[in-house]
């Protein structure tokens, strides 16, 4: 019998917070109950079990805390409040105060589980094992012990359990971990996968890049585990304010008890005057922040940099691969040959490309596949012209393609014509591959990175919560120029080095702004350290950028910024009612009771409610939405 006591009760020890709360308030509720009803099956008050169970902790920690740290905060004055009650036989007005402290520190766990729980599903995404192939033979080995450039197999159905690409395979991947996409990617020869991603279809094999520590899942759960509320600067403040209301009600409580002789107003002013509403107003809030940002793509690294980010009225972007998608796109295809019209020069060229390593050749021959549905002919004599473009044999034809430079080495003039178009594109920020077809001029194709489709949508809603957009660009001047032209961005600085970032947002600084800075790549990162916070691109950013920003927008859905910008606002708006609404409370609930109206039992009732509207106030900050 007593063995079976013990492991029920080492069962219930071992239960997660939120459960245990839940049992100590079932067992104190029916006891408090018992009691206000004088039903007594025990030899003492039932209130007494609500006491042991839900007060007895609170007094521990409180006494932990005065002797380890002398910690004055909210325990100490909530047990004096319950010893002091006990002390004039107030048993109920004791339990009452334990019962419903327990209940506040249960809705504060729910609310903060709640706010991780998006950013913690990561966690249970890591993969365990891994196929690994040596010889020809495969071997089930844990995931942490692939080694780089490892060949793996991976099945369907199967987590991808480390970064690399795909040598062998066809198949489709969903990538929701990562990129939030509903829809699976097809993926083949050359693709790159993630870790944490879930292989849906086909069986592959693929060559490891990314192990360990480096992989894409790994790096998302060091942010998630960084993601702590506690660094608020604003936490701190509340805390300190706890400090000194415990010592306020001591005098309170004293002052009431010598100009009344009444101890029992004294007690009742310690019961009302606990700051527990006031330690919650704040924590609460900032948690149920963060899971609301988690919700929408964001990983919060910093408690207090949504605090910071409340006071931002300057968003700095970086252009390539964050405003726009840093890939290049073929815009516009250009003849000057009556013998090879438009279709024929691209086509030419993206035969010719095809075998071609540079990122504008991909780009052209990715273009040509999006845009038009015959096949790319096969090339023949390819050779590569380092500085200037690229040479092969097509359909029979010497096709030529690549930079102004590669026609002065092969004596081909550019007609005045082709180059007052080209110079159109140019001041348009495009790129120009000039292409010549057996030895004569045929034309030039403009590429340039594309906008985001979200971005001008973005744009205009940070106008209008009276933020303003700033763009800082390597780019040249007429690549800046047109890209805040089509966003209607008025401040651009082109041309930037990284220090020229630096020195742009230290400027604004110095002015009196709060600079959000915004970026994907590693010359972003001193800009993001700098500026008040820093946004990283999760998925398209570099590893460097990513761990020196405050908070990471891991699907790189930049239309959420508004939102999370609107979101700090409203939870700072939040915190400051919390805070307004707890000391106004306190205050009235001690002038009632050094009137004598509130009795203990009263008093508790009324101040810890409090606490419970405070929480439940943080709480709607989960489901909060920008119009």
């Amino acid at each position: 019998m007593v063995n079976a006591i013990i492991k029920r009760l080492e069962a219930f020890l071992e239960l997660g917070g939120a459960k245990k709360d839940i049992v100590l308030l079932i067992l104190s509720g029916i006891a408090l109950l018992l009691s206000l009803l004088h039903i007594n099956p025990f030899p003492f008050d039932a209130a007494w079990i609500a006491i042991a169970l839900c007060g007895v902790p609170i007094i521990l920690e409180a006494i932990i805390g005065l002797v380890t740290a002398f910690d004055i905060k909210a325990d100490v004055l909530v047990s004096l409040a319950l010893v002091a009650s006990v002390c004039i036989n107030e048993d109920f007005a004791a339990g009452e105060v334990a019962f419903i402290m327990q209940l506040g520190a249960l809705l504060e766990d729910l609310t903060v589980a709640k706010a991780r729980e998006g950013i913690e599903k990561l966690v249970h995404l890591t993969p365990q094992t891994a196929r690994v192939l040596e010889h020809g033979k495969e071997k089930i080995i844990p995931a942490e012990q692939v080694q780089l450039h490892d060949l793996i197999r991976v099945l369907p159905g199967e987590t991808i359990p480390v970064d690399g690409v795909i040598v062998s395979g066809q198949t489709s991947v969903n990538q929701a971990v990562m990129t939030g996409e509903s829809l699976p990617v097809d993926k083949g020869v050359g693709d790159g996968v993630s870790s944490g991603t879930v292989n849906q279809f086909g069986a592959f094999e693929m060559r490891a890049e990314k192990v360990g520590a480096d992989s894409s899942i790994q790096r998302m759960i060091r942010l998630v585990q960084s993601a702590d509320a506690g660094k608020a600067k604003i936490v701190r403040t509340a805390d300190s304010w706890a400090t000194w209301i415990v010592v306020t009600a001591l005098i309170a409580a004293a002052a009431a008890w010598v100009i009344s002789g009444e101890l029992i107003r004294a007690v009742t002013v310690l019961v009302v005057f606990c700051p527990c509403a006031l330690v919650l107003a704040t924590p609460t809030a900032i948690m149920a922040a963060i899971g609301n940002a988690t919700k929408h793509g964001f990983l919060v690294r910093e408690g207090d940099a949504l605090e910071r980010l409340a006071k931002a009225d300057k968003l700095t972007f970086d252009k390539t691969g964050t405003l726009t998608y840093g890939v290049p796109e073929v815009l516009a295809v250009y003849s000057c040959s009556e013998t090879v019209p438009e279709e024929a020069l691209f086509a030419y060229v993206s035969a010719a490309e095809l075998l071609s390593e540079h990122p504008l050749g991909k780009a052209v021959v990715r273009s040509y596949k999006a845009k038009q549905r015959a096949p790319i002919a096969s090339a023949t004599n390819f050779s590569m012209l380092p500085g200037r473009g690229i040479s092969a044999e097509v359909d029979g034809k010497t096709v030529l393609a690549g930079n102004e430079a590669l026609f002065l080495d092969q004596n081909l003039t550019v007609p005045d014509e082709t180059k007052a178009r080209a110079e159109e594109y140019q001041q348009q920020g495009c790129t120009m591959i000039y292409a010549a077809v057996d030895g004569t001029v045929a034309g030039f194709i403009a590429l340039a990175d594309t906008l985001r489709k979200e971005s001008p949508a973005m744009i205009n809603s940070l106008l209008q919560i009276g933020v303003a957009p700033v763009l800082l660009t390597g780019d040249n001047a007429n690549a800046a120029n047109a890209i805040a032209s089509q966003l209607h961005i008025s401040e651009v600085s082109a041309g930037c080095l990284p220090e020229d970032k630096l020195q742009k947002i230290e400027e604004y600084q110095k002015n009196g702004h709060a600079v959000c800075m915004i970026g994907d790549g590693i010359n972003d990162a001193p800009a993001l350290k700098k500026a008040d916070v820093g946004i990283a691109m999760g998925g398209a950013g570099s590893d460097i950028a990513v761990d020196a920003a405050d908070i990471v927008l891991v699907d790189d859905e930049v239309k959420e910024l508004p939102h999370l910008l609107a979101l700090s606002k409203k939870m700072m708006n939040t915190i400051k009612l919390n805070l307004t609404f707890s000391m106004g409370l306190n205050f009235l609930a001690i002038a009632l009771a050094l009137t004598g109206i509130l009795n203990p039992v009263v008093g508790a009732l009324v101040h810890n409610a409090g606490s419970v509207l405070v929480i439940i106030n943080s709480a709607l900050l989960l489901k909060w939405r920008k119009n």
